[in-house]
């Protein structure tokens, strides 16, 4: 059977469910039968399913994909390093026709397991594996962050932004190279000098924590940008952009610009006063199409790049923060959007897909 296997598709919706790290049972032998291959096992990072952040919107978009199709879909959840590999192995025991993995922790476990198992489909989320059976699913951010970094610089009371990563990788850097390019933008329209801390995009270096989990840290960040007068932050670590979030609430008069999800939607309340926008990856969307691809034989392993264009990436509404938005600087951003569609204003960034 081919890579673009059908799934069996059943007729009965099965109900989704998450499996933590090592408790579900491998099939037994020889269950590669209709009712297992119509299924999708996803395997996240060490993130842990409910991140804020591309573990969680892949999920949600299999729900989506269980809901439209009528396929299975099952999370294993990766409570560490030492859980990766062992999870893909476990996926590709299910007998599932699609296995998904998230981040590029997961990369040497995908091509490991896609070289050893070409008849099944693999995609790989906010990584690149390159295998005849691997769908890398990535997004080209910086156009979306270059928005965001228009809409920060206008907005900006003091004159200095800030962003920040969890780690120097080009997913993370990826976003902060369209945020200090829209602050550029903003400055050569306007005539003004908006500063942004923490990155430099020549030097490719900048502030990072080190990891996308430890939230004191990304706070302790946040509060030294703050010192330094910066009243709107980027934070690009997932879980540790919280403390960015709880820096924000305490110091007041400063906001912060959520990515991959909605942060107004997903973060605890206490912190929506102070999300002005998210640089969204629509997930969801993607991986909607690659299970409906899967179904229809139309698998390949031709990268998803998520764009303004295709709607794969975005800024959120401003919600509780529109007032700062003026309706000029609303329609600025509008216009810059458009631009960047058409090809009149290219975002360029060294770690675009």
């Amino acid at each position: 059977m081919s890579v673009r296997r059908w799934f069996g598709f059943c007729a009965a919706l099965v109900a989704a469910s998450v499996t933590l790290a090592g408790c579900a049972q491998a099939p037994e032998s020889g269950g590669t039968d209709a009712a297992a291959e119509a299924c999708v096992r996803m395997v996240t990072n060490s993130g842990g399913l409910e991140d804020r952040s591309f573990n969680q919107s892949s999920w949600e978009g299999l729900q989506e994909a269980e809901a439209e199709y009528g396929i299975e879909a099952e999370a294993l959840v990766s409570t560490g390093e030492t859980d990766l590999a062992p999870n893909v192995e476990q996926a590709v025991a299910s007998g599932c026709g699609l296995i998904v993995t998230v981040g590029f922790e997961l990369a040497d476990a995908t091509l490991e397991h896609a070289a050893a198992n070409p008849e099944i489909a693999f995609a790989i989320v906010d990584e690149t594996v390159d295998a005849e059976n691997v769908k890398p699913v990535v997004f080209d951010t910086a156009q979306a962050s270059y928005l965001a970094g228009y809409l920060a610089a206008g907005v900006s009371r003091t004159g200095v932004v800030a962003t920040f990563g969890g780690g120097n990788q080009p997913p993370v850097t990826l976003f902060m190279d369209g945020f200090v390019d829209g602050v550029a933008k903003y400055n050569e329209v306007h005539g003004t000098a908006v500063r942004a801390l923490g990155w430099d995009k020549a030097e490719q270096d900048g502030a990072f924590t080190g990891d996308f989990e430890d939230i004191n840290k990304g706070k302790a960040l946040t509060e030294g940008f703050i010192d330094q007068g910066a009243d709107v932050i980027l934070p690009v670590a997932g879980q540790v952009g919280e403390g960015a979030a709880s820096a924000a609430v305490e110091r007041g008069g400063v906001s912060v610009i959520w990515v991959d999800s909605d942060g107004y939607e997903t973060l605890s309340a206490e912190f929506r006063p102070v999300i002005l926008t998210s640089v969204l990856k629509r997930t969801q969307d993607a991986m909607v199409q690659i299970v409906g691809d899967v179904l229809d034989d139309a698998f390949t392993s031709e990268p998803y790049v998520g764009t303004l264009e295709n709607g794969g990436v975005e800024i959120a509404p401003y919600h509780d923060l529109a007032p700062l938005v003026t309706p000029e600087l609303d329609a600025e951003i509008d216009g810059l959007r458009q631009a960047i569609i058409s090809g009149d204003v290219e975002v360029e960034s060294p770690s675009a897909p």
